[in-house]
């Protein structure tokens, strides 16, 4: 069942926000949006950069932008449809679908490159722009690793929707190892 809004600005009409919703669908429907983000999680501070805004959020979703965020999907999910104004989802038997299992490609994998995707993003840089670009030149079973201070599910979602093996581990509460394997 879809459920149609009224728009906050103007008079054109929003959707229900779901899972699937993407953070530039928040930002484009909903006035004060970055703010609603930034509020519910300080890692969405990330927003202000505008490339960021430009690039990755056209992707990624509520779901991922949670990870991103170090949330429960579903968390994200509700905060955001109460501070608009709807009503919250019950999740029964949600599952998490992480894994600490080293897939076996990647364990003491030596990286042909490495970035930082912290740093791409504060020279205005698009990650995932650049990865593709690296990626593009590798042969076959080559590795990139990318460091960041967040898990950066949009990209890994994207990786894998071209074919490529992609494993991301937690070093820390501030660095995160993404794996790219050219298949």
């Amino acid at each position: 069942m879809i459920y149609i809004f009224k728009k906050i600005k103007g008079n054109k009409m929003k959707q229900e926000i779901k899972m699937s919703t993407t953070v530039a669908d928040l930002l484009n429907n909903y006035e004060g949006m970055k703010d609603i983000l930034i509020k519910i999680n300080p890692k969405f501070k990330k927003l202000n950069n505008p490339v960021l805004r430009r690039t990755l959020a056209k992707v990624a979703t509520v779901k991922q932008a949670a990870i991103v965020g170090g949330m429960k999907p579903e968390e994200l999910l509700n905060r955001l449809r109460k501070e608009v104004g709807q009503k919250p989802i019950e999740f029964n038997n949600t599952t998490n679908h992480t894994t600490n299992d080293i897939p076996q490609w990647s364990k003491n994998a030596i990286p042909k490159e490495i970035i930082n995707a912290d740093k791409l993003l504060e020279e205005e840089k698009n990650p995932l722009a650049v990865s593709f670009g690296i990626l593009k030149k590798f042969k076959k079973g080559e590795i990139l690793k990318i460091i960041s201070d967040f898990k950066p599910e949009p990209l890994i979602e994207e990786f894998e929707k071209k074919g490529y093996k992609v494993f991301c581990q937690k070093k820390s509460d501030q660095e995160f190892e993404t794996f790219v394997k050219k298949c």
